[in-house]
């Protein structure tokens, strides 16, 4: 099967040709990716080629039907055949076919085999042979086709230029006759393109036919002054003068006839000045290069070459565009133009206005440049053609004000900025520019101040670095601050910088000023987008979805996500990334935050800006008091306060993944607790930061658990918020109990003294869930005190309070608790209490708690004695600690299996006790580890490794008396004596037994005391 485009559509099979589709839309199709030239077409794009003015009303529902049916009606053709046709989709559609089975195919082969050949008359034969394959205009007779696509009127230059390469290579060949037919043809199908028209006048001169050459240069005249009103370029006046003196020239060197008979006008060379001391964006600037030059002079290049710069007031658009400009500028010989689009104020410059300037730039004159925008459109592409010239658009508006910019030649690049994304400027390669990395901002304010300043304080010069927020206008103007007061220290400017609220006001020096930057940007916001601005800046969270917005603004969450769409556009909120829920997140540069609190200060009343704050508040905790119950966190039960809820218009929806929720608004929900305590809000502040305790805990995130905690209970003891100090408490005791480093005092005093105001709080607030949870707590102290018939009443009198309250989670924790107070000396009734704990638990559904009472129940059976059982439970307590990532569970269970192996000679003792060792150093669980180290020195002394068992059992020893348990402290001291004296160290083993005999009469713990007695009064200490 055969195609043919460069001329009407035609299709042949076998030789014959055959009728293309009937459906003009199929034929459009079928013509469009043909000259695809490798690139996949999306459904936009083939929407906007095909479809062409009604491309806006046009699904792309309809593109894929229009392709299913083209694919049909070629496969009828293609039927039976090896060198089948295809029509692929990856990234959009591709139509795979030999190259040599299409015209287009052939006559790129051949323009591209003439540009690798010297030798004149080859070169004319290659590129005679290629024009033998046009049979008319680019797809002649396809209505549906927009002409104007870059894709289009590419391919289309490519054309003409390999026309102009022809009239070149004729002459260079002596046969200017053989290319007058082709190089007319595309004087008609190009009637205002001058070079082409002087190339024709060169090639009838030559050839002795004057007559008809001066007939063509009249002809375009007219044709200029009637439809544009201007007069024919030099170029052409020149051609014309040859032609009456039929004194024909040899090509230029870029193979076009038409040397000049006078000295050609200077190439335009616009660009501003680069900066001195640019400084990094190596990266950057390397790509925006590749990108504009990448193609310059190898035919990569099938349409004009356009990149965009976008990104932040002060972020370095321009001068980065500058730079670039300056490095590229000999890849352009033909000049450089530039034009300030003003796109950040009121009255953005015209395109008609620009064009004025460029065309009177490339040598028009005033009178010459005709009124119309399209008309000068076709002018300035006109001028441009043939030419390498790059063009410096700065601070455009929008796409519209850029496209009529745009050159129509392949050699050509265009660099354009802009405060905005231009997403829809066709064929453009855009660059994100992001704020300087902090190395790279450091290096700016060294090359302004000098070495010698930045030497001396290096750490200050990274601080002032991130006062500014790495822009570089603000990291300029902070160093020309510097630089202007010699007297000023680096430390002096950082101190005046960390004042927030009067950094804006300090980031000014001469004409330059950062508040200035970001208001260009705000002032072209529509209100909606303006409002959604200032309220964003309102939050301290580092990052926020599209609902906190619409929570902020009260409205539905896709109203704010159109708002939030136009600030990101505006590059005053910026994509942060799509988080574990997948949704979108975002984000406010530091500096931009103070300007839109400053905004919102002046612009809306305080009490709009708290209530748009506790809407904020109230939509994380309406969501993560939903989350919470799913979240397989601590057993006790979860409390809340009379803070609003927010929800959006019509109602919202929980969180589908609850622990994928917490993660992706992890940061977030600290933020929010410390902003509500900073507003004094203790009900939204301490509800935020006990629905977090679960994921927290789960998470092993216990700093931020404990900050929380700390700072929302400090404000509600300050405020006598007895319910929120209650909830808090609980939770703060859990925390640092059982997972923060030492603290003053003993752990397990502390935990006492707080459990016993805990159940103060609670019975004052009459709750008889909290005041179990708290005798709970009670009961865990009284264990490590040695109070056993203390722990038991406590136990008891929490299980009663838990039954008659209906709260099944603190039945459980009381059964459960109650097996600790019976201990590894008693594990036939913890075992019973334990089974009773795991059949509540299954039904209450907490698998957190159903994997802490298995790995407790595991313990207890190995204790008894069933090895195989123990082990079998404590082997599943892991795997379900490994399902919910919690590695708290997994230590106490690799704890006792190590134990158990330990007991049973099992080799593989010591690595479970080497990963239980880690986790606990890892997650500082010092009760965890206390325990290990005891086990690992025990090992050690049984395997004859003093000194590694003295070591072990010393800081065992250590870490439990920071703990305050008094059972395990004796233990250890017992053991650590063993150890001493089997090394000779008799003192020190008498006085680690001596202690450890006080600890064990002090619990009331006489088996203990003997086995201590027995030792002291043995023969080797005798002695």
């Amino acid at each position: 099967m055969s195609f043919r485009v460069l001329g009407p559509l035609s299709v042949g099979v076998d030789g014959a040709e055959v009728a293309p589709p009937r459906s003009p839309v199929l034929q459009g199709l079928l013509g469009v990716l043909l000259i695809g030239r490798g690139e996949p077409l999306s459904a936009d794009r083939l929407a906007e080629l095909v479809w062409a003015d009604r491309a806006w009303e046009t699904s792309r529902q309809s593109v894929h039907v229009g392709v299913s049916r083209l694919r049909k009606w070629l496969a009828s053709l293609d039927a039976g055949r090896p060198d089948r046709t295809e029509i692929s989709y990856r990234d959009g559609y591709l139509f795979h076919h030999a190259a040599d089975r299409s015209d287009l195919g052939r006559f790129r082969a051949l323009t591209e085999e003439a540009g690798s050949l010297t030798e004149p008359a080859r070169r004319y034969r290659a590129l005679s042979s290629a024009f033998a394959e046009r049979k008319g205009p680019l797809l002649a007779g396809l209505p549906r086709i927009d002409r104007d696509d870059p894709l289009v009127r590419g391919l289309e230059e490519e054309i003409r230029r390999a026309g102009m390469d022809l009239a070149a290579a004729a002459l260079a060949a002596g046969s200017p006759d053989g290319a007058v037919a082709a190089v007319t043809a595309l004087t008609e199908e190009f009637p205002f393109d001058e070079p082409l028209h002087a190339a024709l006048m060169d090639l009838l001169a030559a050839g002795g036919r004057r007559a008809e050459a001066l007939r063509v240069y009249r002809r375009l005249g007219e044709r200029l002054d009637a439809e544009l009103g201007v007069e024919p370029s030099e170029r052409a006046r020149r051609a014309h003068m040859r032609a009456l003196s039929a004194d024909q020239a040899e090509p230029d060197e870029s193979g076009e006839p038409g040397p000049a008979a006078e000295p050609p006008a200077p190439p335009p060379a616009q660009l501003p000045p680069d900066i001195p001391d640019f400084t990094g964006r190596t990266i950057e600037v390397a790509e925006l290069a590749e990108r504009l030059i990448g193609g310059v002079g190898t035919g990569r290049h099938r349409s004009v070459a356009v990149a965009t710069v976008a990104g932040m007031g002060g972020v370095g658009k321009t001068t980065v565009a500058v730079h670039v400009a300056h490095q590229i500028a000999n890849f352009f010989p033909d000049g450089q133009l530039y034009a300030n689009l003003h796109g950040d104020s009121a009255s953005p410059a015209e395109p008609g206005e620009v064009l004025g300037r460029f065309l009177r730039t490339l040598g028009m004159p005033g009178t010459g440049i005709p009124p119309s925008l399209d008309e000068r459109v076709a002018l300035y592409r006109s001028r441009l053609a043939g030419r390498r010239i790059l063009v410096v658009l700065d601070n455009a508006a929008r796409e519209s004000q850029v496209r009529p910019l745009l050159p129509g030649t392949p050699d050509a690049a265009v660099l354009v900025t802009s405060r905005n994304a231009l997403l829809g400027l066709e064929g453009a390669k855009p660059l994100e520019l992001d704020v300087l990395p902090s190395t790279q901002a450091v290096e700016l304010i060294t090359s302004i101040v000098g070495e010698q300043r930045v030497a001396a304080e290096p750490g200050v010069a990274v601080e002032i670095a991130r006062l500014c927020g790495h822009v570089p206008l603000a990291v300029r103007i902070a160093a020309a601050r510097l630089l202007g007061r010699g007297h000023w220290t680096l430390s002096h400017l950082a101190d005046i910088l960390r004042e927030e609220r009067r950094r804006l006001d300090e980031l000014v020096a001469g004409d330059l000023e950062v508040r200035a930057g970001f208001a260009m940007s705000y002032r072209l916001l529509p209100a909606p987008a303006q409002r959604a601005f200032r309220m964003t800046g309102l939050l301290d969270a580092p990052d926020f979805a599209g609902w906190t917005v619409a929570a902020l603004l009260d409205v539905p969450e896709l109203d704010a996500r159109r708002q939030l769409e136009t600030l990101v556009d505006a590059h005053l909120v910026t994509v942060a990334g799509v988080d574990e829920t997948g949704e979108i997140r975002y984000r406010l540069h530091d500096l931009l935050r103070l300007y839109a609190r400053e905004l919102a200060e002046r612009d809306d009343t305080e009490a709009e800006r708290t209530a748009a704050l506790r809407r904020a508040l109230g939509g994380w905790l309406a969501l993560a008091e939903q989350a919470a119950e799913h979240v397989p966190g601590p057993c006790y039960a979860l409390m809340h306060g009379p803070a609003e809820r927010w929800t959006p218009p019509g109602g919202g929806r929980p969180p589908a993944d609850p622990m994928a929720w917490f993660a992706a608004e992890r940061a977030a929900l600290v933020a929010a607790v410390g902003q509500a305590v900073d507003l004094g809000l203790a009900d939204h502040a301490w509800d935020l930061a006990a629905s977090m305790e679960r994921y927290c805990d789960v998470r092993a995130l216990y700093d931020d658990w404990r900050r929380m905690h700390e700072r929302a209970l400090g404000l509600c003891e300050r405020t006598g918020n007895r319910r929120g100090e209650a909830v808090l408490l609980r939770g703060l005791l859990e925390v640092i109990t059982w997972t923060s480093p030492a603290g003053p005092g003993p752990a397990m005093t502390r935990m006492r003294t707080m459990a016993a105001r805990l159940l103060d709080l609670f019975t004052e607030l009459d709750d008889p869930v909290g005041m179990a949870d708290a005798m709970v707590a009670m009961v865990w102290g009284r264990v490590a005190d040695g109070a056993e018939r203390e722990a038991f009443d406590l136990a008891e009198r929490a299980l009663r309070v838990a039954r008659d309250a209906g709260y099944e989670s603190g039945q459980a924790r009381a059964l459960h608790v109650t097996a600790v107070v019976h201990g590894e000396g008693n594990p036939r009734p913890a075992r019973e209490c334990l089974e009773r704990a795991l059949v509540i638990a299954e039904r209450v559904g907490n698998p957190r708690f159903i994997a802490t009472i298995v790995q407790f129940l595991g313990a207890a059976r190995a204790l008894c004695g069933d090895f195989v059982g123990g082990r079998a439970l404590l082997d599943e307590s892991v795997a379900m600690a490994r399902r919910l990532d919690d590695r708290y569970l997994e230590t106490f269970s690799l704890l006792y299996l190590s134990k158990l192996f330990v007991a049973t000679g099992d080799e593989r003792a010591r690595p479970t006790l080497d990963l239980a060792l880690a986790y606990s150093q890892a997650g500082n669980f010092r009760h965890h580890l206390a325990d290990a180290l005891g086990v690992l020195g025990e090992l050690n002394l049984a395997e004859g490794d003093l000194p590694g068992a003295v070591a072990s059992l010393e800081r065992s020893v250590q870490v439990w008396r920071t703990r305050g348990w008094i059972p395990f402290l004796a233990r250890a001291l017992r053991t650590l004596g063993d150890a001493y004296s089997a090394g000779g160290e008799h003192d020190a083993a008498r006085a680690s037994w001596t202690e450890a005999r006080e600890l064990f009469q002090r619990i009331d713990d006489a088996e203990g005391g003997s086995s201590v007695e027995e030792r002291l009064r043995s023969r080797d200490m005798i002695g």
